[in-house]
C-alpha cells in the first residue's frame, strides 16, 4: 500500500511539474524598449528601460520564480543552475499582477532597483548598443523565449509581429502592457483560438475526449457481443447438421433427386420419340417409383421385438436318463425286482 502512495504520489509531482512547464512555455517575450524618455513611468514617476511579457494562452499563470537576464554567458551548459541563476534576475512574488491571466501582458522595468518596486529587476539593459534578453524558467536551467535587440532610436520599441517576426516600432506605435499594434492586435483568430477562449481550463476539452474514448470502446463491445453471438448459432448449426438423426433423411433426400433425374430422362427419351415405346417408359417409371418406396421405407425404427417361446429347457423330468428305479409296492415283505438285466 505504501508502495502505491509513493508512485502515485511521484505521478502527481511528475504530471504537475510537466504541467506547470508546458504552462511557462506559453509566456514569451513580446516588446523591449531600451531608451525611454517620454515612453511609460513606474511608480514613482521614474522612466526605465522595459521589457513586456505576453501569456499566449488562455489559461493563467503566475510567472513568479521566474528569471530574466542579458548575460549570454548563462547559454553555457558546464554551468550548474546556482551559478546560472547568479547570472539573472527573478521576477519576485508579491504582486497579483504576476498572475498573468489569458492573453495579458506585463511590464517588467529593467536597470532598477527591486527595492522600488515588485516589478524592478536589476538586469541591466545599454540604452545605446545591440542586447540579448531571455526569459528562463523558475529551475534556472530551462531557456523559455530569448530575443536579440538591436540598438533602437530613444523610446521607439523591438516588438513581436504577427507569425514570431520582430521589428522596431516608431515611439507613436509603442504599446507597453496592451497588443502590439502591427502584431496580435490585426491577428484573426482562428476557431482553435476561439474554442479555447471559450474554455480556458480545458474542461470540455477533457470530456469530448473521454467522450470519444468511451464511444470506441462502447463500439468494440457491441461488435465482439455480436460476433459472439453469430459464432454460436453458427457452431450450433454445425452440430445439428451432423447430428445421426438427420442422416436417412439427408440419403432419402439424395435418393429422390437421384430418381427425378433420371425419371426427367426418360420422360425426355420418350418425348423425342414422340411416344414410341412408351409402355417401356412407363414401366421404367414405375419400377422407378416401386424402388423409391422400398428405399424409403427400409429405414428402420430401432426398435427390436422379442416374443417368449416356451422350450421346456428347464423341466427336471426330460433332464433324467431312462435308467432309474420303478416305483416299488410299498409291502417291504415282498421280492425286490432287478433294476438291471442280469449279463451271462
Amino acid at each position: 500500500m505504501n508502495h502505491l502512495k509513493l508512485l502515485l504520489g511521484a505521478l502527481l509531482i511528475a504530471g504537475s511539474q510537466t504541467a506547470m512547464g508546458q504552462g511557462a512555455k506559453n509566456i514569451v517575450i513580446s516588446e523591449v524598449l531600451t531608451g525611454n524618455t517620454t515612453s511609460v513611468v513606474d511608480e514613482f514617476s521614474q522612466r526605465h528601460a522595459w521589457l513586456e511579457l505576453e501569456n499566449t494562452s488562455f489559461t493563467t499563470y503566475n510567472v513568479r520564480g521566474m528569471f530574466i537576464t542579458t548575460n549570454r554567458k548563462v547559454l553555457d551548459k558546464s554551468l550548474s543552475a546556482p551559478e546560472r541563476i547568479g547570472m539573472m534576475s527573478i521576477i519576485p512574488s508579491g504582486d497579483e499582477r504576476t498572475s498573468m491571466g489569458a492573453r495579458q501582458h506585463l511590464v517588467l522595468f529593467a536597470n532598477s532597483n527591486p527595492a522600488q518596486g515588485k516589478l524592478h529587476l536589476t538586469v541591466p539593459v545599454a540604452d545605446s548598443a545591440s542586447v540579448w534578453v531571455a526569459l528562463y524558467n523558475g529551475n534556472g536551467v530551462e531557456l523559455i523565449d530569448s530575443v536579440t535587440v538591436p540598438a533602437l532610436p530613444a523610446n521607439c520599441s523591438y516588438a513581436r509581429q504577427e507569425g514570431g517576426q520582430w521589428a522596431v516600432v516608431p515611439a507613436a506605435q509603442v504599446t507597453p502592457g496592451l497588443e502590439n499594434s502591427a502584431g496580435s492586435l490585426t491577428k484573426k483568430k482562428t476557431g482553435v483560438d476561439k474554442f479555447k477562449e471559450q474554455d480556458p481550463h480545458g474542461f470540455a476539452m477533457a470530456i469530448m475526449a473521454m467522450g470519444v474514448v468511451f464511444l470506441c470502446l462502447a463500439l468494440l463491445w457491441l461488435f465482439f457481443t455480436l460476433f459472439g453471438m453469430l459464432m454460436r448459432h453458427l457452431d450450433t448449426a454445425k452440430k445439428v447438421a451432423n447430428a445421426q438423426p438427420i442422416k436417412p433423411i439427408t440419403k432419402t433426400v439424395e435418393a429422390t433427386k437421384e430418381l427425378a433425374h433420371k425419371t426427367g430422362n426418360v420422360l425426355q427419351e420418350g418425348f423425342d420419340k414422340k411416344g414410341i415405346d412408351m409402355e417401356v417408359y412407363m414401366a421404367v417409371i414405375g419400377m422407378a417409383l416401386s424402388q423409391y418406396q422400398d428405399d424409403v421405407h427400409d429405414v428402420e425404427s430401432g426398435v427390436i421385438t422379442i416374443k417368449s417361446k416356451d422350450t421346456d429347457w428347464d423341466d427336471e423330468y426330460s433332464q433324467m436318463t431312462h435308467w432309474h428305479d420303478p416305483i416299488l409296492p410299498t409291502d417291504h415283505n415282498a421280492p425286490r425286482i432287478p433294476t438291471t438285466p442280469e449279463l451271462h
